[in-house]
């Protein structure tokens, strides 16, 4: 499981890790809690860290958004 804390572009980060599957890792929404999107992934947890941050920044609006992904 892995928490992303982002107040904006929420709907866009659900959709965009919902649709990346890299490397054996998928990722599936579970529950929002206040400013954090929690998902259940599949693989290794410290990769799927890596590749949603990357995912994010790699997207027009990412570059410039405030998150954190633990």
């Amino acid at each position: 499981m892995i928490t992303i804390n982002s107040a904006m572009q929420q709907d866009n980060i659900k959709q965009l890790l919902e649709a990346l599957n890299e490397e054996d890792i998928t990722y599936k929404f579970k529950e929002k809690k206040g400013i954090q999107l929690i998902f259940d992934v599949t693989g290794d947890r410290d990769l799927a860290v890596r590749k949603a941050k990357d995912a994010i920044k790699a997207t027009d609006w990412g570059h410039v958004l405030y998150f954190n992904v633990v």
